[in-house]
This record gives C-alpha cells, structure tokens and sequence, in this order.
C-alpha cells in the first residue's frame, strides 16, 4: 500500500489520478489532496478517499470545507502545500498543480525525502538546477508524469550505462499545425482551446496551441535527463502515438508508444518501478495505419524557439520566459492580448529582465515576481500592439 498525496488533485491530472486510485484500492491510499479554488469538487474527492488532510489555496473557500469535513484537516493557503507533502505517512507526491506554485511544494517533499511524480512542468523551468541536485542529494526519485518524459524514462530504462545521443520530443501539432502568421494573428481562444487529441486544463492547452508547452517540455527535459539543448528535438508527430524517442549512441531508437491518454504515465508513475495491469483501451495498430512526422515551424510559433534560447542562456532566463508565459496565457484567456502577442511580450521580459547566471532559490522567486509584474504592466499598455519582436 503506498501512501500518496496529490497536489492538484481537482485539475486534469489530478482527477486522472484519482481514477488510477479508484481502480486500484488495494494498492494506493489518500493522505492528502489540494485545491486552489474548486471547492465542490475537492469536498466530494475528500469524502470518497477519505484523506488525513485537505487544502484549498484560496483562502476565501476555507470554512466551506471545514464545515463541509468535520472530521479532516483542513488547512488553506499556499503554505499549507508545505503540510501537504510532509506528512509523515506520506511516501510518494504527485504534484499536479499548475505553474510557478509547484516549486517550494516539491522542495519541500524533496528535502522530506518523498519521492516525487512530477507533472508540474514549471518546477524544473524555474529552477531544474537546483531540484535536481536536491533529489540527488536527498535520494529521492523524481518520475516524471508528462507524456513526452514519462515516453523517456520507460525508454531509459535498463540504458543507464548507455550515453544517450539525443531524445525527440513528439508534439501533436496543436489545433493550429500547418497555420501561418497571418492565420495566427486572428485566432480566438475559443479556437486555440480545441485541442485535437488531448482533454488538458486551459493554460496547457494554450501553450500547446502556442508550442510553448513544447518548449518548456525540453528545458525540463534537459534537467531530467542530464542533456544539453543540442541532444533534444521537436518533431511534429499529429497523431500523438508515439510519445517521445531515445537514440543511442550506436544510432538505435527506442520510441514509447499507445493512445494519447493521461492515465497511462500516471499509472506508471504510481507504481513504479512494477508495472501493474490496467483496463486502459489498447492500442491497435490497425486504427493507425500512418504515423506521420514533420519539423516544427519556429517562425510561426516563436515561442519554441524563445524557448530554446532560453535554455541556452541558462540561469535565471528559462524562469523568466515561465513566469511571463503565466501572465500572457491569462491575458489571452480573458481576451486581453491576442495569440501573436504572447511572444512579442514575452521576448520583451527576457531583454529586459535582470539575467542572474548562477540563481539562489530567492533569486529564482523573485524573478517570478518581477517578471510577472513586467509582464502584467506590458499586458495592459495600450502601445502593446507597437512592441515589435526582436531577434537574438
């Protein structure tokens, strides 16, 4: 029985995960979820798994769950992500909340020695440096839960004396694949929300319309595995099959394939290292009788390139272009900034913004601050549409 708490346990990966844990009862157990504002539904989660503790960040829902459990924990605020993780049952975390929030939480569990399923892209964005050497040092174990790493760590394993040469990430495209400029400058939310193949919450949804959830894939990609920028690549892969490939240095790839479903890399992330039976749908190559590849077009999404640059530059930069892809992505959402300009404001924050080569964890925290206020002034000038983009 192994105990886990889930933070973001209302959001697409976190109710997935429940699933997992619903269909497997004699082999995992609750002892924490977290919210950041749907109440109603972390209330009806708490009920059914019955958790030693429950927390909403927003402050404002705290005595509705308090009234609504009597009988559990309940704590809010984002510091109480902190409790979350550090319980003393607790062995494994999967940290599911989305954006910049994910960090101290999972350095919290990482110095508590918990190991960690890591679908909070952003943690290793931010600061991948610093975690990294944590859980080495703390000897904790970080598996990775987005599709595209999970497709890594299963081809990596039984390679570990083998040097990789490089890893392709597969993207599917997104609902705006083969698209140009003059497309892309007109295109709602609405539009950018229809994912072809993957039911994801709104911000990844975006980035993946954007590419920028590529592109912030390889930088954690780059940390997970120990690569430099020049080992990883994107291919447009539209039928999202193939998740992710390895090559070797003898030039054998190595590919981890099924259907384009969240449960599967969940349900290896709790179990490992065993893999334990499922009644997921198999895959039938029969339904699939092409699997097609292309090279992503960084012209008309700049945000996969900015991305890269970012991951050269190193430092304190891919914690820039994070946060300011925060503050866009939302400004887009509310109709504020149309879908070109999230790159024009975000390369804006990477000029402009203090670079720090070596970061602190409080370096870190505090670009994310400044960045985000940067990015929240740029968002709501009325010049925004006269910033031109610029060229490294």
């Amino acid at each position: 029985m192994k105990n886990i708490s889930i933070l973001g346990s209302t959001g697409s990966i976190g109710t997935q995960a429940l699933e997992v844990v619903r269909a497997n009862p004699d082999l995992y157990k609750v002892n924490a979820l977290t919210a950041q504002n749907n109440a109603e539904l972390l209330i009806q989660q708490a009920l059914e798994f019955k958790p030693e503790l429950v927390v909403i960040t927003c402050e404002s829902h705290y005595q509705i769950l308090k009234n609504a459990l009597p009988n559990t924990m309940v704590l809010c605020g984002e510091d109480a992500l902190i409790a979350a993780v550090q319980l003393p049952k607790t062995q494994f975390v999967l940290t599911a909340i989305m954006g910049a929030v994910g960090l101290r939480p999972t350095i919290a569990a990482i110095e508590a020695k918990k190991d960690i399923g890591l679908a909070n892209k952003e943690t290793l964005v931010v600061a991948g440096e610093l975690v990294m050497q944590l859980a080495k040092e703390n000897g904790v174990k970080i598996i990775p839960v987005d599709s595209e790493h999970s497709a890594i760590f299963q081809c990596l394993v039984g390679e570990e004396n083998n040097p990789i040469e490089k890893i392709f990430l597969t993207a599917s495209g997104g609902p705006f694949r083969g698209k140009d400029l003059v497309f892309l400058a007109n295109v709602t939310k609405k539009e950018a929300l229809k994912h072809p193949n993957w039911i994801m919450g709104a911000k990844i949804t975006i980035d993946s319309a954007s590419l920028m959830n590529k592109g912030l894939e390889a930088i954690e990609a780059k940390w997970l595995f120990g690569l430099t920028a020049e080992q990883i690549e994107v291919v447009v892969h539209p039928q999202s099959i193939i998740h992710s490939m390895v090559q070797f240095t003898d030039g054998s790839i190595k590919a981890q394939m099924g259907l384009p479903d969240m449960k599967l890399p969940i349900h290896y992330a709790l179990a490992y290292p065993q893999r334990v039976a499922s009644n997921f749908e198999r895959f039938n190559f029969l339904n699939y009788p092409e699997l097609t590849f292309s090279e992503a077009d960084t012209k008309s999404f700049r945000n996969l390139e900015l991305a890269f640059v970012a991951m050269k530059k190193g430092g304190n930069m891919p914690c820039i272009i994070n946060a300011a892809n925060e503050i866009v992505v939302d400004a887009f959402l509310k109709d504020h900034i149309g879908f070109l300009q999230m790159s024009v404001v975000i390369e804006e924050c990477m000029q402009k913004m203090d670079f720090i080569a070596q970061p602190t964890l409080n370096n870190y925290l505090e670009t994310d601050k400044q960045t985000r206020i940067f990015a929240s002034q740029l968002v709501t000038k009325q010049s925004l549409t006269n910033l031109k983009s610029k060229t490294y």
